[in-house]
C-alpha cells in the first residue's frame, strides 16, 4: 500500500473540492472518486464541477455510478422506515455501508493506504482507549463525528480529513485563494436524492399508499384528519394542516391503525430510550461505568447520562428528560470530545 496515494471522495462542492488541493499541496497522489447515486446526478451541475476539478488538478478521477445500488440500500431504508413511522437517518447509513465503504474499495484496488473526505471531523490515535476514535473538529457546529460513528476503527486509521482543523469560512477563504470556481457554492441542504424535499418524494414514490387518517389525544379522541402518517414525525408542530385550539406536537405514530398522537410539549420528554444495533469502539464494560454525552439527533448539543443493559437490551438514560428523541434516528455518544458509540433509537 502506498501512503503517499490518497483516494478522495468529490463532490464537486467547496469542500471535497478544497480538500483536494490541500491533499495535493501536502504531497498526495490524488484520486478523486465521484459517486453517482440518483439518475438526476447523472446530468447535475455538482458532477460537472467535480469532473472539472479533477481536469483542472490534473488528477485521476473516477466517477462511478451506483444508482441501482443506492436506491436498494438506501432509498428503500428511507422510504420503510418512514412506513414503519420512524425518522430515518440517511446519511449515517449510506456513510457505513456506501460511501466509505466504496472508497476503501477503490483504495485497495489503487494501492492506496489512506481515504479522505470533505467531513468536519477530526481523528484521534492517542487517547485513553487506545483507539482510533473520531473527535469533535474546530468548527464543532459542523461535527460530522455524528454521521460516522459506525465506521471501525481499522477504517478510521486510514482515513484523512483535511478540513478537520478549519471552521467553514476559513475553508470557503482558502478554496478562493486556490482558485476553486465553487468556493461559493452554497452548502447542500436537505436529503441528496430527494432534491424535492423529502415530503415531494415520499408522495412520489408511495402513492396511494399514503391514505388520510385520525389525530387522536392520549385519551383516543379524534381531534382532527391527517394526510397520511409517512409524512410526519415524532416531535414535529409545523405543517399538521389542521387548525387546533392549542398548540399540539406529534408524540408516537401508530402506522398500524394510520393513526398519529398529539399531545403537550411536555409528553415528548424522555427519561430512557431503547437502542438497536448498538455499536461501540470501546470495551462495553468501560462504556458502562461512564457519565458520557449522547446526542440524539445531528443538530443536538447532547445530554448528559450512561448507557444500561437490562435483559440483554441496551438503553441511554438521560440525566434529565429531553424532548430531542425520535423513533428510527441514530443516538451517538460522547466522552469528552471523543465518539465512542452510539444504536438507532427504537424507544
Amino acid at each position: 500500500m502506498n501512503k503517499k496515494r490518497i483516494v478522495l471522495g468529490l463532490s464537486g462542492g467547496v469542500d471535497s473540492s478544497t480538500s483536494a488541493y490541500m491533499l495535493k499541496e501536502d504531497g498526495f497522489e490524488v484520486i478523486g472518486v465521484t459517486l453517482v447515486v440518483s439518475k438526476e446526478q447523472r446530468e447535475s451541475q455538482d458532477l460537472k464541477d467535480a469532473i472539472s476539478l479533477g481536469k483542472e488538478l490534473n488528477i485521476e478521477h473516477i466517477v462511478l455510478d451506483i444508482v441501482d445500488e443506492f436506491n436498494e440500500k438506501i432509498v428503500k431504508y428511507f422510504i420503510d422506515e418512514y412506513s414503519k413511522g420512524m425518522t430515518p437517518s440517511p446519511c449515517v447509513v449510506c456513510d457505513e455501508i456506501i460511501k466509505i465503504k466504496k472508497l476503501i474499495e477503490i483504495a485497495n484496488l489503487k494501492e492506496a493506504y489512506y481515504i479522505a473526505t470533505g467531513h468536519y471531523c477530526e481523528i484521534s490515535k492517542e487517547n485513553r482507549f487506545k483507539r482510533n476514535l473520531f473527535k469533535k473538529p474546530k468548527d464543532v457546529r459542523k461535527d460530522q463525528g455524528y454521521m460516522l460513528y459506525r465506521i471501525e476503527p481499522e477504517i478510521i486509521e486510514r482515513m484523512i480529513f483535511p478540513l478537520a482543523k478549519y471552521e467553514k469560512t476559513i475553508v470557503r477563504e482558502k478554496a478562493k485563494k486556490y482558485g476553486v470556481k465553487v468556493f461559493d457554492k452554497k452548502d447542500s441542504q436537505g436529503i441528496c436524492f430527494a432534491k424535492e424535499g423529502y415530503l415531494e418524494f415520499l408522495k412520489k414514490m408511495l402513492g396511494d399508499k399514503i391514505k388520510p387518517g385520525n389525530y387522536l389525544d392520549k385519551t383516543g379522541k379524534i381531534l382532527g384528519q391527517h394526510q397520511g402518517y409517512q409524512l410526519y414525525t415524532i416531535g414535529q408542530r409545523r405543517g399538521l394542516g389542521v387548525l387546533f385550539s392549542k398548540i399540539y406536537f406529534i408524540v408516537d405514530i401508530l402506522p398500524e391503525t394510520n393513526e398519529i398522537i398529539l399531545g403537550d410539549y411536555s409528553e415528548l420528554y424522555k427519561k430512557r430510550v431503547e437502542l438497536e444495533n448498538f455499536k461501540t469502539h470501546i470495551s462495553f464494560d468501560e462504556l458502562k461505568s461512564m457519565r458520557v454525552l449522547a446526542k440524539p439527533r445531528f443538530s443536538s448539543q447532547g445530554f448528559y447520562g450512561k448507557v444500561i443493559k437490562e435483559n440483554e437490551k441496551i438503553y441511554f438514560e438521560y440525566e434529565n428528560k429531553n424532548p430531542q428523541n425520535a423513533k428510527g434516528q441514530h443516538l451517538v455518544i460522547y466522552s469528552d470530545d471523543l465518539v465512542v458509540g452510539g444504536g438507532k433509537i427504537i424507544f
